[in-house]
């Protein structure tokens, strides 16, 4: 690997970062694909989820589980922001405000809300709140997460 070029898709070192500064992700459409591979994989096999004839349910349209969708966004932050820089996800605190069904659109806005270098290994902790739309601009979820973030090199 040649260290003297950029890396593409690297994400922020901590000191590129800004309490106030805004980011937002791209955007990805959710689909029946999606769902399934979602809820197979975790063990989600919730009828509002495996039967697209369950007509009880509190939404129209195919529900998506609001983990998926939390996760979806996370992999775009992953690719976007902290791929490479990333250290660890120390706290999420999320709230789920609309349905997401098969078929939306979502992406999300990133705000930086805190930063606290640490004392040793030149790492902070970066504290941000993330909002998820759908395509319609509706708040769909909102969440806090506290990471550490990697310092630049030396």
């Amino acid at each position: 690997m040649n260290n003297d070029l950029p890396m593409l898709g690297r994400g922020y070192y901590w000191q590129e970062l800004t309490v106030g500064q805004r980011f937002q992700t791209f955007r990805r459409t959710i689909t029946e694909t999606d769902v399934i591979n979602f809820v197979s994989v975790t063990g989600m096999l919730e009828t509002i989820f495996i039967d697209a004839t369950f007509e009880h349910g509190a939404m129209k349209g195919r529900p998506v589980p609001g983990a998926l969708t939390y996760g979806l966004i996370e992999g775009l932050i992953m690719q976007g922001m902290v791929q490479g820089t990333g250290l660890a996800l120390l706290e999420v605190n999320k709230k789920m405000l609309a349905p997401v069904v098969v078929g939306d659109t979502v992406w999300a806005e990133i705000e930086v809300t805190a930063l606290r270098p640490t004392s040793k290994h030149n790492r902070a902790i970066v504290a941000s709140r993330i909002d998820i739309k759908n395509q319609h601009g509706t708040d769909v979820i909102t969440y806090t997460a506290t990471r550490m973030l990697a310092g630049k090199p030396d």
